[in-house]
């Protein structure tokens, strides 16, 4: 092993870039006519104080290292750009800021508090991570990922990203199954040492979590060293009995899958089908040839090229034929062809951060182009004819560069915002990776930080090819099953909130999608189907004539009302009878008349519920059946004061007569409409609907307003009944020319059966039902007095005449 760091060859294509866009600038007569532009490229490497020195080594003499002084012949230093990683670019930055030297960093720069006011002439050629942020965020709900595995670089760098990061996935509804932890070393010994010392907690990642389920999605935050270590991980899995980690790898512009050539032959397929934010790129015309057309030993005043062509084809320039077959080595001839490599060690298109180079690059051109535009028109230096500016310094060009906006070669727009990042959008890119190492970069969608709040990232799922063993489908990433609709999620005791059970939406209650927090209830108007799925609107409830019920109990009414007026036709037919003149007959017709009315009544219940019919229902059935009552009443008590005057010296004669049971029937009908007259000044009925009795009904009904003045009404008609029944039952051994006592008594027996069986079950049904059985009960009620009182005397009347004359009832009497 070594103690120098590892080297990327996937990285000159860096180098290439800058090389490509100054050849281009300086063969542009548009951009700075008759000048040239230089560059000197040193390596950063990845420690501070090897960055600090390769900065400082530009700033002085030619060959020797000697800093802020000028002496012999010195390049005139117009910008940095670099470096690739944060850390890098944050000690150059130092050194640039001492200088006051514009400096364009082409990789991820994570921002620290107060960074503008540090290095104020730093300038980013990437957004700022917070758009890579939010645009995980968002890829995350597209596609439904709420348990991923958090992996971050062991520095303070990982530290500030997991105290953003963690917060903001929690407010998203998005939770993380581990955080796991990455060396930030870029060498050998120090990644193998701290895989060594944290490898049970790898292996609980790769056995996975028996109690909550595994992740399919891994987030990574951390930069190409981070990368090396996991690849690591993933290549010694296997020798520990480890089993493989088939996952969706989300990772920021950070990193580009890159490859050291000790690493080339490791299996990469872990990572196929990975989605990342990569740096926007365009394919720019010419660069694929320039690459094609390098060659290592024509290139001159490239210190890098022969190593990395040594690296990325494993030859060397230094060996001869008797040391190659001695070593198993082989030399390098420099017609290797580029487009040989695989993906993991170079790439023929530009990548993201080769594309930042080329444009800052370019930058910094059309800053220069600007500043001698501007000398031109202000005041001229002759040399020779030409027109130069010797006397331009760094720090000048730094007030152009922050206004600088052109359109590149490709159209696509460049310029800087007032933080000094580069406005521009990120791709979202499938890495292809294949068994021989070769890559495919397939974008599939886009992360636009300018977009409106919730469409910075549009995607092309059908694009999106995945790792082999999810088979092509959309991976699913939850701690557990999702709740279906019908069901809310409750949470599990001692669990983060993405673990959770099911539970049943409560009655009357929906779930109208997955994964709901709380059911809701329907809307009053309509109720929840079978699976609690969605509302169905209400069916609107009442007793109609067009539906079986309604018609039986309309054909029933009206068919006791023809039979009452059939029976009243005959007693008026034959009104001079003895047996209709026997028991007065004037009440006889009201009684019926009052019967028929009743019948007629219970059509009042049947129908649409109005105001007026509210009104008319309870009041007019209350006081045609006081009224038929009240006869019933008068007839028993002109029965048995009939029988008490028929005594010798009874003084009870001169109450019977029309007289009285006329007063009888009055004041039992009046009294009921005094009670009737208070409750429609009061509380009067009134249309109504009920939502909540039936399910999946609206029941529209008549309410009764006060539920007392209706047991008011009902009362007074019992009482008047059982008053009745009392006296008839009394009269009911009376001789038979007086028997119609034996027949009230029946009806009234009938009569109060009836309605007491009527308020228990009124009360225990809904709807229209209730509303039959109080038809029901003024039917049947009606049909009892009718029966009892009429159908013995209509059956001698018609069938028995003989019967019907004063001398059987006084034969009958003696």
């Amino acid at each position: 092993m070594t103690d120098e760091p590892i080297s990327v060859p996937k990285n000159y294509q860096h180098i290439l870039a800058f090389a490509f866009a100054v050849k281009e600038i300086n063969e542009n007569p548009n951009i700075l006519p008759n000048i040239s532009l230089g560059l000197h490229i040193l390596n950063s490497y990845y420690t501070a104080r090897m960055t600090y020195k390769a900065t400082l080594s530009l700033l002085s003499t030619q060959d020797r290292f000697v800093p802020n002084f000028k002496c012999d012949y010195q390049n005139n230093l117009i910008g940095l750009i670099g470096g690739c990683m944060s850390e890098i670019s944050a000690n150059m930055a130092i050194i640039s800021a001492i200088l006051k030297t514009p400096q364009l960093t082409y990789g991820s720069f994570l921002p620290l508090q107060g960074a503008q006011s540090l290095f104020p002439f730093l300038y980013q050629m990437v957004p700022n991570e917070a758009y890579q942020h939010m645009g995980v965020v968002r890829l995350l709900q597209h596609f439904g990922w709420t348990w991923i595995g958090l992996w971050a670089v062991d520095d303070d760098r990982g530290d500030r990203f997991l105290q953003t990061m963690m917060p903001l996935l929690s407010i998203h509804g998005i939770c993380y199954a581990f955080v796991s932890r990455i060396p930030k070393s870029n060498y050998v010994e120090e990644m193998i040492e701290f895989a060594l010392q944290h490898f049970e907690s790898y292996a609980k990642i790769f056995e996975g979590n028996s109690t909550t389920g595994n992740p399919s999605v891994f987030f990574i935050y951390g930069e190409p060293p981070s990368f090396q270590v996991l690849r690591m991980l993933l290549f010694s899995a296997p020798f520990f009995s480890l089993p493989p980690l088939n996952k969706v790898w989300i990772v920021t512009s950070h990193w580009d899958f890159e490859s050291h050539s000790v690493q080339k032959d490791w299996d990469m397929q872990a990572f196929h089908g990975s989605l990342s934010f990569t740096v926007h790129s365009n394919r720019l015309l010419g660069f694929h040839n320039f690459i094609h057309n390098l060659r290592p030993l024509w290139v001159k005043g490239d210190g890098f090229i022969q190593s990395f062509w040594e690296q990325a084809f494993s030859c060397s320039f230094k060996i001869s034929k008797g040391q190659q077959e001695e070593e198993n080595k082989k030399a390098c001839t420099g017609d290797e062809k580029l487009e040989g490599l695989p993906g993991i060690l170079f790439e023929m298109d530009m990548t993201g951060h080769s594309y930042n180079v080329y444009n800052a690059v370019y930058i910094v051109a059309h800053a220069l182009h600007a500043i001698k535009k501007r000398i031109s028109k202000s005041r001229r230096i002759m040399e020779g004819g030409n027109l130069a500016f010797p006397n331009v310094q760094s720090w000048q060009v730094h007030s152009f560069l922050r206004h600088i906006t052109f359109n590149n070669s490709v159209g696509d727009s460049v310029h800087f915002d007032d933080n000094g990042e580069l406005v521009a959008s990120f791709d979202v890119t499938n890495w292809l990776i294949f068994p021989n190492g070769s890559l495919v970069r397939a974008k599939v969608g886009r992360l636009d930080s300018q977009a409106p709040l919730g469409e910075e990232l549009i995607i092309n799922d059908d694009q999106i090819l995945w790792h082999p063993s999810f088979n092509q489908m959309l991976p699913i990433s939850v701690c557990n099953d999702n709740c279906q609709p019908g069901y809310s999620r409750k949470k599990k005791e001692g669990e983060k909130f993405c673990c959770y059970d099911c539970a049943p939406c409560a009655e009357g209650m929906i779930s109208k999608q997955k994964d709901m927090d709380a059911c809701v209830k329907c809307p009053e108007d309509q109720y929840p189907n079978m699976d609690q799925t969605q509302c169905i609107p209400k069916v609107v409830s009442y007793l109609s004539y067009k539906e079986t019920l309604g018609i039986t109990l309309a054909i029933l009414a009206i068919s006791f009302s023809f039979i009452t007026t059939f029976i009243l036709g005959i007693f008026v037919k034959h009104k001079d009878t003895p047996i209709v003149k026997a028991n007065n007959r004037t009440l006889t017709y009201i009684l019926l008349i009052a019967l028929l009315l009743c019948f007629l009544c219970s059509l009042l219940f049947i129908g649409q519920p109005g105001t007026v019919i509210c009104l008319l229902r309870q009041t007019a059935f209350g006081i045609m059946f006081s009224v038929a009552l009240s006869s019933t009443l008068a007839k028993t008590i002109t029965v048995v004061l009939a029988f008490m005057a028929t005594q010798p010296g009874s003084r009870i004669r001169k109450w019977v007569g029309k007289r009285m049971a006329n007063s009888i029937v009055l004041s039992g009908s009046f009294l009921q409409a005094g009670i009737c007259s208070l409750w429609l000044c009061t509380f009067p009925p009134f249309p109504d609907m009920d939502m909540h009795s039936v399910t999946g009904e609206m029941l529209l009904e008549c309410n009764e307003g006060s539920a007392i003045m209706f047991y008011c009404v009902l009362g007074y008609m019992g009482s008047l009944a059982i008053v009745s029944f009392i006296l008839a039952f009394l009269a009911r051994k009376l001789p038979d020319s007086f028997n119609e006592a034996k027949f009230i008594t029946f009806s009234m027996l009938v009569f109060c059966s009836v309605w007491l069986t009527f308020v228990p079950t009124y009360l225990s049904t809904k709807g229209k039902y209730m509303v039959a059985v109080e038809i029901f009960s003024i039917l049947a009620s009606n049909a009892g007095l009718l029966g009892c009182i009429f159908f013995p005397k209509c059956y001698i009347i018609v069938l028995r005449p003989e019967l019907n004359k004063r001398e059987q009832l006084i034969r009958q009497t003696k």
